[in-house]
């Protein structure tokens, strides 16, 4: 299978991921995408299971993976169920890394009011491949400036204009975050 290269070239090969079915897995379809243009490879419970209003639980998927070297699985929630039910997943997205060879679960949370099913061979999460960039790290005295600078958590503003900056104290100012010695 191949997609679309990001340079309009032609198509790049697909990534290819190992899976391994767990005896618990038999019947249960291979992760896969519910459209073409889908970017989740849809996640089915192996096991029935139900989660109380506020409760956490590990679901087991019944596969176990072997990605590619610079390559990561990305866990994410489904959008329909965390719409109508307010089951999501506590840690999203959850990363599953390259050298990982254990089976993958789903910890999903019950947001939601009701308690809610889980039923075997139910799509409760998708996943993604991604790729992994290496970073070297280097120390430094300063840091380059820029416009914003250190503001953040909601420093660019949540009004019309943009232009409502905070210091980082709860303050707001005019300008660029964080760049300011004016009080607003």
């Amino acid at each position: 299978m191949s997609r679309p290269s990001s340079d309009g070239r032609g198509p790049a090969p697909a990534v290819t991921v190992l899976v391994s079915r767990l005896p618990h897995g038999e019947g249960l379809p291979l992760p896969a995408r519910a459209t073409p243009g889908a970017a989740g490879y849809d996640l089915r419970s192996a096991e029935d299971g139900s989660l109380a209003p506020l409760e956490r639980r590990l679901f087991h998927t019944g596969f176990s993976i072997a990605l590619p070297d610079g390559f990561e699985c990305q866990i994410r929630p489904r959008s329909g169920l965390a719409l109508r039910h307010g089951v999501t997943l506590p840690n999203t997205p959850a990363t599953i890394d390259s050298d990982y060879r254990g089976e993958l679960m789903v910890a999903l949370v019950n947001l939601g009011t009701e308690p809610f099913a889980v039923s075997r061979g139910m799509r409760i999460a998708q996943m993604i491949i991604a790729r992994v960039e290496l970073a070297d790290f280097t120390e430094v005295g300063e840091l380059p400036a820029t416009a914003r600078g250190a503001g953040g958590f909601g420093s660019t503003g949540v009004g019309g204009s943009g232009r409502e900056q905070t210091d980082g104290s709860g303050r707001e100012e005019a300008g660029a975050g964080g760049s300011s010695s004016e009080p607003a």
